[in-house]
């Protein structure tokens, strides 16, 4: 018996140097230095000049730190979006900012100060901004390639800084058209604070965490009422911010409120509300049962009663008698019903002092200390301070000794706001700031009213977003614009020392912004004063403000010196889309609209996209102390940035989403399968050439089946561009590559492509589908992998341009073809039915591969040859499903199992007829 003739060299395999394993660490950096060679940002700027624009504006992160999975999510997304417009024809320029100026930055720069136990305070201001300065573009320049890295297409080395000369005289000219439009005041209100940081803070730098605090009940005696029983009794107040009993002016009460009149440690009578007495005299250790009655009343009763400070021996502030005023405030939630009001301290107490013509003190230091010469516990604090607050504290044991005490305990939980930066606790404190009105009545309408039509007009993906906005600028407070720090933007104004008002001259105004554009924020200075006034005006009539702008204002300028300075030409006002996390509804995203509404009418971008927060695997937000996090530098240098990007466009990233190495390894998993699917293009595509394309007229079904689907999915891939939905994006490409193309097209067409002669038409015709696809895939990719769809394309076309430079692939509207699409999916469910029978035939051993399988099903195979679509012997209609071993024997080369085939080991008449050709 002879050996079986190998026919093995006469088998068309598909041959590609493309590898299987992709090396994405080593290979990545090498593709990164030959676009960085080539400038290929300036490059596709001017392939995409006189195109349809689309802008999207950048906002600026900290340069304060390495680049964390956050930025890295974020700005994949902003690339996606840039890519996909790109694609589609737009000319999409992408500049790249930071924000320089503010706390975070001069935060870190004060921590290397006290590690060398310095003083900032003693430091020359010039001398420190600089610094800040340079530590800022110490961490732009780092996070620049670290994000350059990401295979973000970017213009990195013209980026948009918010401490460029230009940039800070730009945003000194948007504050003074505030100025100069009447939407800027001067006036003393309470504002979150930190005494950590020593300057009020804006609400988008404050978190609230749960803690512990000191409740206490704190007697006020009733020295005169209309109401006779009240005199002599005391009216009772709880807090859980004994610190501001010093700085107490008036009670309020609830007009509707039911209050009581009890007894309490067998003498002392007690006013509060009749729905807490009994919470009210458990915090006592009363026995409710036990306690009198000796009046009953409504809150409106009380009006006229007038009450005396525990503290009142002490004389002056503390002598004066407290009204007690009407609060529509008040309730019976928690407490007595009676609240103090410290008006320093509390927004409703300032207004509703206010209204009664009582004005705070400013007894509460900017560092939570009492000032000095306050006569209760001057000079101490800090007000912040747990120990200073608790029921053995300096203010507690005071209330004690004159019999003001009536409970006190350390053990009431409650969400407390923070500072973000220094994680310490921020308390609301009265000082002199500036504000934007919400609601002053301009001649086109007041800025509230013009910020909420313009949320109305502008897209927010996801939509809920314009739900959160909606509720955070309706119920605003007016736009604290002043901070108290070094480093940012100055408050270029000077307010005349009688009038109390700020100087609005244009003249003035314009030297003031040449003098930023020349010097910097350094050119506000004394010295440069007198030049600014000029001649009309003497410095000694005018206070200069030494206070520094809200960086929540300098990143709402963007807009300005970015999309309209015209030092980005490529760029313009106002931006299709801005997009960052979801925390920048109440942050960046306000500024922006508030500045532009201001200043502009309307908001500076036509569309806003939101995403979520990264949690760990298991859901947790990430921590160090926790060690649940990923650094996105390790995870590139491990595994590539393409994974990273990969796994950024699966997520929903509109809700909050997780990441991990289980997560990791399944998109790890999801990118090898795309990357098969092009090395298995790029082989059997080896020696293709237009001479060998068919048209599409001439093909078999299948293939035009297939154009069919890859129209299909064109459609629906424009549809996710435009709705900003990557995650479907990538589903609709992943799930083409995988059950479309590998499963079903790609396994079916092996034999043709195998074993059919170089010239066979229905070759020819696989392999211009197969051309068609590559064309489509490797761009619908790019966006996505941009490193490995460089890499696919320069293996194919090692002398052409980057597959970036492409645009959208040319899909035939003719392609669709819904008859020919229902027929095939007929045909695809009843493969599926067979592959049913026939696994369990393999698994058994009873054959070894499908192609030994005869298939009987009640359905009529028409002309389609079936065996060849279910890659079966033979297919045969009968009155019941079955499948079963065939008896004919197997051909040599193909492997078909055939009636033609005389013996096992023989040729069928195809590859007779294709070997001996």
């Amino acid at each position: 018996m002879t050996d079986p003739i190998d026919y093995r060299d006469t088998v068309f395999l598909p041959k590609t140097d493309f590898p299987m394993k992709a090396g994405l660490p080593q290979k990545e950096p090498g593709i990164l230095a030959r676009w960085q060679a080539q400038d290929f940002y300036a490059e596709l700027r001017n392939r995409r000049r006189g195109r349809e624009k689309f802008i999207l504006h950048d906002g600026p992160p900290y340069a304060n730190g390495d680049m964390h999975i956050g930025h890295a999510l974020n700005h994949i997304l902003k690339d996606m979006v840039v890519r996909t417009q790109t694609l589609l024809g737009r000319d999409a320029p992408y500049v790249p900012g930071w924000d320089c100026h503010g706390l975070p930055i001069e935060w870190k720069v004060e921590e290397q100060y006290r590690k060398k136990k310095l003083n900032k305070d003693e430091v020359p201001a010039v001398e420190f901004r600089a610094e800040c300065r340079a530590y800022a573009q110490h961490w732009v320049d780092t996070q620049r390639e670290q994000l350059k890295r990401l295979g973000i297409n970017a213009d990195w080395d013209n980026p948009y800084l918010t401490m460029d000369f230009q940039a800070e005289a730009t945003i000194v000219s948007e504050l003074l058209k505030f100025a100069e439009s009447g939407q800027l005041y001067r006036g003393a209100k309470p504002v979150m604070w930190s005494p950590v940081e020593k300057t009020a803070l804006a609400e988008a730098e404050v978190e609230y965490e749960d803690i512990v605090s000191t409740q206490i009940d704190v007697a006020f005696g009733i020295v005169e009422s209309p109401i006779a029983e009240l005199v002599g009794a005391h009216a009772v107040i709880w807090t859980t911010t004994p610190w501001t009993i010093p700085v107490n002016q008036a009670l309020a009460y609830g007009p509707e409120v039911s209050y009581w009149l009890v007894t309490v440690n067998g003498s002392k009578k007690c006013l509060v509300a009749e729905a807490l007495v009994d919470d009210f005299a458990k915090r006592l250790g009363e026995d409710v049962s036990l306690i009198d009655v000796t009046w009953r009343g409504k809150g409106a009763d009380l009006a006229g009663t007038m009450v005396r400070h525990p503290m009142h021996e002490l004389g002056g502030f503390f002598a004066k008698r407290r009204p007690m005023l009407a609060g529509d405030f008040v309730t019976t939630d928690s407490g007595t019903g009676l609240v103090h009001m410290a008006p320093d301290h509390g927004e409703d107490d300032f207004d509703l002092c206010k209204a009664n013509g009582i004005e705070p003190v400013f007894a509460v230091e900017g560092d939570g200390k009492y000032r000095a010469d306050w006569l209760w516990l001057g000079g101490e604090g800090s007000v912040i301070n747990p120990k200073f607050n608790a029921p053995d504290g300096p203010i507690c044991a005071a209330l004690y000794k004159v019999d003001g005490l009536l409970a006190a305990s350390a053990d009431y939980k409650h969400s407390y706001p923070h500072s973000w930066r220094s994680k310490a606790k921020v308390i609301y404190r009265c000082t002199p700031q500036w504000f934007v009105p919400m609601d002053k009545a301009t001649a086109d309408g007041t800025l509230r009213e013009k910020a909420m039509t313009a949320i109305s007009e502008t897209r927010w993906v996801p939509e809920k977003g314009q739900n959160r906005i909606t509720a955070m600028v309706e119920g605003r407070p007016d736009w604290v614009l002043s901070r108290q720090r070094a480093w940012g933007v100055p408050i270029t104004l000077f307010v005349d020392r009688k009038s109390g008002q700020y100087l609005c001259d244009a003249g003035v105004n314009a030297r003031i912004i040449a003098g930023i554009r020349a010097h910097g924020v350094d050119g506000w200075s004394d010295e440069r004063a007198q030049e600014y006034l000029g001649s009309d005006y003497a410095l000694a009539d005018y206070e200069r403000v030494t206070d520094i702008l809200d960086v929540w204002f300098d990143s709402g300028c963007t807009h300005a010196f970015v999309l309209e300075s015209g030092r980005w030409p490529d760029l313009q006002w106002p931006a299709d889309l801005y997009l960052e996390g979801s925390d920048q509804h109440r942050g960046w995203f306000q500024s922006s609209l508030l500045q532009s509404c201001g200043t502009r009418g309307r908001a500076p971008y036509n569309a806003v996209l939101t995403h979520g927060f990264t949690m760990d695997q298991k859901g947790m937000k990430m921590s160090k102390s926790l060690g649940n996090t990923i650094n996105p530098l390790d995870l590139m240098r491990d595994s590539g940035a393409d994974i990273l990007r990969l796994w950024a466009l699966t997520v929903d990233f509109t809700e909050d989403h997780r990441i991990g190495k289980e997560i990791l390894q399944g998109v790890s998993d999801q990118y090898r399968k795309l990357r098969n699917t092009f090395r298995y293009l790029l082989g059997a595509l080896d020696g293709f050439s237009d001479a060998e394309k068919v048209a599409v007229a001439d093909m078999p079904e299948l293939e035009r089946y297939l154009l069919h689907l890859l129209a299909d999915m064109d459609a629906k891939l424009k549809v996710a561009v435009n709705d900003f939905d990557f995650n479907t994006y990538v589903r609709l490409l992943t799930e083409f590559c995988n059950e479309d193309l590998s499963a079903f097209f790609f396994d079916i067409r092996k034999d043709c492509l195998y074993c059919d002669a170089p010239t066979d038409p229905k070759r020819m015709a696989y392999r211009t589908v197969l051309d068609t696809l590559f064309h489509a895939l490797v761009r619908y990719a790019a966006p996505v992998l941009v490193f490995t769809s460089e890499e696919v394309w320069q293996t194919r076309f090692p002398d052409a341009d980057s597959v970036h430079f492409s645009d959208w692939p040319e899909v035939d509207a003719g392609w669709f073809d819904e008859g020919l699409a229902g027929n095939w999916a007929d045909i695809r469910g009843t493969r599926i039915l067979a592959n049913e029978l026939i696994e369990p035939m393999r698994r058994n051993k009873e054959i070894g591969s499908s192609l030994e399988v005869e298939y009987s099903y009640p359905g009529d195979p028409g002309e389609i040859n079936l065996a060849e679509i279910f890659i079966v012997a033979a297919v045969h209609h009968g009155r019941e499903t079955s499948a079963v071993k065939t008896t004919n024997h197997k051909c040599g080369r193909c492997w078909r199992h055939l009636p033609e085939v005389v013996d096992d080991g023989a040729l069928c008449g195809r590859c007779a007829d294709v070997v001996g050709g």
